[in-house]
Parts: structure tokens; C-alpha cells; sequence
């Protein structure tokens, strides 16, 4: 009986004793209410919303990091622009005209005008443009890989196209990315995972368009993970 068991135990597979993974599949969901100058950018009120898929690799494992490589898909990219609508109101004769303004930098502000022949109201609405976006080249620090709860860093570089110029319409539909981030990754098993991070996310045209204020955002994002 000794024998047996101690045969048994030679041909079990040995259990890493790391929670980290060799090759990574993630979804994500990430989403940004506001926008301001935090280094960068300089459009403000400006929202975010992604979804998307990743794929990470090994490169080193020891007892202190788990530093992988990281990239990241998003099929789904939408940006929120804040727009006023200019609503003009004649008495003599009686007209009535509607237009739509980006706002350029700052938030925008409501305001009612009356003058003896017209009046003029500024209302704040909003404009969600669809994009998509890869970052290519990204890496990820995972700190105590040995422990199911593990602090980490990440960060990203990539590019973004949307259907029209962002964040302001003398800007480019065609913009750079880049984000920086941190949080936690509480392993469930020794193969799935759940993230969540928060990440400052830049969004530039590199001055390759007339104008260029960029977007500055605090994204906060969750992500589901798993592989072997």
C-alpha cells in the first residue's frame, strides 16, 4: 500500500505554488465620468466609455512580480462631447432657429437671453461619438504573485479612430492613446481572475490636426480574466 500511494504521488501534477498564469484572456468594461487638466489634456467634461478584450503573456515570475505583457482591444470606444443648442426666438417676424456648438474647453454654461426682438437660450445636451482602439504595447506588474489578492501596476500605449474629430470638431477623428494605472486582481482559482483598476487615460492627436486641447481622463475599469 505504501508503494501505490507513494507511486500516486509521483504522478500527480505538482501545484504551482504561484497564482499567476501563462497565457491571459480578459473582457473588460471601463468608464470615465468627467474629464479635466490632470498633466495633458485640456478639454474638459468629457466622458468615456469602453469595451473590449485583452490578451496577456508571461515574460518573469518569482516571489516578488509577475510582470507580463499586456494588450488590449476595444471595439467598443465612445466619447462624450458636452454641446450647446442655440435657440433663437424673432418677434418681428416671428422665427425660430436651432444650431448645435461643440463646447471647446471649458463646461458649459445654460444662459437665457431676452432683447427687444429676440431671444436667445443657451442649453446644455450632449454628443456620444463611436469609435475603436488598440493598444498594442502594454505591460503589467503583478506584486505577491503567490497570494490570491495582488496589487499591480499597468500601462498601455496604443491609437483610436472615431467616426468624427474628438473631442472638439477642429481636432481629428485619429488620436494616440496612452494610460497609466493601478489596483487590485483577487484570484478565484489558480486560472480565473476579477481586476479592477484606475487608470489615467490621455487622449491626443499629436498636433497633426488644427487644434489639439487632448483629453485627460480618471477611467475606472473592471476586468474579468482567465487562461493558464
Amino acid at each position: 500500500m505504501t508503494g501505490a500511494a507513494t507511486a500516486l504521488a509521483q504522478a500527480a501534477p505538482a501545484v504551482s505554488p504561484y497564482y499567476a498564469r501563462t497565457n491571459t484572456f480578459s473582457v473588460f468594461g471601463a468608464y470615465s465620468g468627467d474629464s479635466s487638466h490632470i498633466f495633458m489634456g485640456d478639454a474638459e467634461n468629457r466622458k468615456l466609455l469602453d469595451f473590449g478584450v485583452a490578451y496577456g503573456r508571461k515574460f518573469f515570475l518569482n516571489l516578488i512580480v509577475n510582470w507580463q505583457y499586456n494588450g488590449e482591444l476595444l471595439p467598443v470606444a465612445l466619447e462624450s462631447d458636452p454641446v450647446v443648442l442655440n435657440t433663437i426666438n424673432l418677434t418681428g417676424p416671428t422665427v425660430h432657429i436651432e444650431y448645435e456648438t461643440t463646447v471647446q474647453t471649458t463646461p458649459c454654461v445654460p444662459a437665457f437671453y431676452s432683447f427687444y426682438t429676440y431671444t436667445y437660450t443657451f442649453t446644455c445636451t450632449r454628443r456620444w461619438t463611436m469609435g475603436e482602439g488598440i493598444s498594442p504595447v502594454g505591460f503589467q506588474w503583478n506584486f505577491r504573485p503567490h497570494n490570491k489578492l495582488q496589487p499591480f501596476f499597468i500601462g498601455h500605449g496604443g491609437c483610436m479612430h472615431s467616426t468624427r474629430p474628438i473631442p472638439i470638431p477642429q481636432a481629428d477623428s485619429f488620436n494616440f492613446t496612452f494610460d497609466l494605472g493601478t489596483g487590485f486582481e483577487l484570484y478565484r482559482s489558480q486560472t480565473r481572475s476579477v481586476r479592477a483598476e484606475y487608470r489615467y487615460h490621455h487622449i491626443s492627436n499629436h498636433n497633426m490636426a488644427n487644434m489639439n486641447p487632448g483629453i485627460d481622463n480618471g477611467l475606472f475599469q473592471v476586468t474579468y480574466s482567465f487562461g493558464r
